[in-house]
């Protein structure tokens, strides 16, 4: 018998909170309804955040539901203060618009737009930058009670740690009437999200309620759906990896890394990650991960960035990491930077932070006196060596960081 939706979400581990458990059953279990997801471009590129959230979009779309992708060029100007202990740094209109056609692509990687039951793709400044702020904040500032707003958890790290914005508190306002305006124009029923976006979904379901008893109308309530955030064993976020967040865009995280970030999974996230970025039956993740670990993890490594940077740069990805991490740790298609051939003779703690191995002298400074650098696979041993032409193989020389991390360094 073919599995219903919900259950299928459930048991892949995406249901952490929902509004109205039951009519949410029926509602992905039944006849196709219009949903949407929020983004909002504060970067020039999507990380493996937005990239869960677009693979529940994703399931929602292969069982016949209509899916809208909200690209937030208005929130974007605001900026979430979900969960930050300080204000985001406030983006310029210009920069808005370069990551908003950023995104889009990226978004068109990752959800059908074409053919069969095509996602659409909104932007929120649409309907809303022209808006008149009195007008606004008397048809929905009105609906809002700040004693409450502050009571949300988006909102308590930030109050925490010395209060919010005024501009910030806008932000809920402006989410919330998303939702209202996608159910108007587009009898969208559902929201979905990262469980972060709680309260922002929550304001929105309530909006369209209050909006609908001040005009004395019966209005259909609004849904919302949110899975859980993608933590690591050791608490940390998924996205984060040595070098920084974990982009889909190869400009800003090369296959070869994002490659490895799923290789370096700890043992107990690998089950959970192969069942939200794989369509593997359950029983079977659950098998090979009791049965190899080990395999598990090339397993979600490949298929992961086979799904991000198509089947060839995954095979590559593949062959470079087996290649570095046999005998010979040296790959064609291993991580590389060039310097110029002045640097030669540079200390060997100046060229670990030249080169964006280390966040500082002291962390340099730290790792070689835990053996925990090597060059051409020949451990340092002391803070005061020179990388010179004695060095070179050839013109490069590879240097590796723990056992994971290896780079090489041409001098031209």
């Amino acid at each position: 018998m073919k599995k219903k939706l919900f259950d299928i979400l459930k048991e892949r581990g995406y249901i952490k909170d929902l509004t109205h458990e039951q009519e949410i059953i029926d509602l992905l279990n039944g006849e196709p309804f219009t949903f949407y997801l929020g983004i909002d471009p504060t970067a020039d590129s999507l990380h493996i955040g937005h990239f869960f959230a677009l693979t529940m979009f994703r399931w929602l779309q292969d069982f016949g539901h209509k899916g809208i992708v909200l690209v937030g060029g208005a929130t974007a100007l605001i900026g979430d203060p979900t969960g930050k202990s300080d204000m985001r740094k406030m983006l310029s209109k210009e920069e808005v618009a370069h990551n908003k056609a950023e995104v889009k692509e990226l978004v068109k990687r990752f959800v059908k737009t074409d053919g069969d039951n095509p996602a659409i793709i909104v932007d929120n400044a649409d309907w809303i930058s022209d808006k008149n702020y009195i007008d606004f904040m008397r048809d929905i500032g009105v609906h809002f009670n700040v004693n409450n707003m502050l009571q949300a958890d988006c909102y308590k790290k930030r109050l925490e740690n010395g209060g919010l914005t005024f501009l910030e508190m806008g932000y809920m306002l402006m989410q919330a009437f998303d939702f209202v305006h996608l159910n108007k124009e587009f009898d969208c029923k559902l929201q979905i999200g990262g469980s972060d976006q709680w309260g922002n979904i929550i304001a929105g379901v309530d909006l369209s309620r209050k909006i609908g008893f001040s005009e004395g109308k019966k209005i259909d309530p609004l849904f919302g759906l949110v899975c859980p955030l993608l933590i690591k064993a050791d608490g940390e976020k998924m996205g984060k990896t040595a070098t920084g967040t974990l982009w889909v865009s190869r400009d800003k995280t090369s296959t070869f890394e994002f490659f490895q970030a799923w290789m370096n999974s700890f043992d107990e996230d690998v089950e959970r990650s192969l069942s939200f970025f794989t369509r593997m039956e359950i029983e079977d993740i659950k098998e090979l991960c009791k049965k190899d670990i080990r395999e598990a993890k090339k397993l979600l490594a490949f298929e992961v960035t086979k799904l991000v940077h198509g089947e060839e740069e995954a095979i590559k990805a593949r062959k470079t990491s087996e290649e570095l991490f046999s005998n010979k740790g040296i790959s064609d298609n291993m991580p590389t930077i060039t310097l110029p051939k002045e640097k030669l003779d540079i200390n060997i703690v100046d060229l670990l932070v030249e080169t964006n191995l280390v966040t500082s002298k002291s962390e340099a400074r730290r790792l070689i006196e835990q053996n925990g650098i090597s060059i051409n696979q020949i451990k340092v041993n002391s803070v005061n060596d020179l990388i010179t032409n004695n060095n070179l193989t050839e013109n490069f020389i590879i240097i590796q960081k723990g056992k994971k991390v290896f780079l090489k360094v041409i001098f031209e």
